[in-house]
């Protein structure tokens, strides 16, 4: 049996190597609302160490997580792994899963130059998908890939003919 709509999207965590600086530059830059945390979870802890352990496996021990929330209440969790301890790496976008985080801001270049001036950088050109629809992409400061567009998803994208010369992105 289909479900009668979709599920709505809840949340996402990322992974960062400092959860301190992180928290604060989230908050800070973006202005995400900080409702719970930082706090750390070991292996042994009653209930959430035993998920996490259920999830990650019998080598994972500890972590340290703080959760934040956009403004229209969509959750964002920071991990930093304690054991065993967040590698930084550069996005590895050819591999499955999420490979960026995209906000809406109706003036994109204005929040990149927010973000470029608290130690995030900007890692593409602003682009014009469609009329007065712009996109960059840029790096916080802990190597996360973030996407920032002019306008919501489903107004990017609804009654677009990507077949068409003027609505193509390829």
């Amino acid at each position: 049996m289909p479900l009668p709509i979709s599920p709505t999207f809840n949340h996402v965590g990322i992974t960062v190597p400092d959860l301190d600086r992180a928290v604060a530059w989230y908050r800070d830059v973006l202005h995400l609302e900080v409702v719970g945390g930082p706090l750390e979870v070991h292996a042994d802890d009653k209930p959430f160490g035993e998920v996490l352990q259920d999830i990650f496996g019998s080598s994972w021990g500890g972590v340290r997580v703080a959760f934040l929330a956009t403004s229209e209440g969509v959750g964002f969790e920071l991990f930093e792994f304690v054991e065993p301890a967040t590698v930084t790496t550069k996005a590895e976008y050819w591999r499955t899963g999420p490979f960026h985080l995209c906000f809406t801001w109706p003036n994109v270049a204005e929040l990149v130059h927010r973000i470029c001036e608290h130690g995030g950088r900007k890692t593409s050109k602003v682009w014009t998908l469609f009329p007065s629809r712009d996109v960059v992409y840029c790096e916080d400061p802990f190597g996360n890939i973030l996407e920032i567009s002019s306008g919501s998803f489903e107004r990017t994208w609804a009654n677009r003919d990507t077949n068409d010369n003027e609505g193509s992105v390829g």
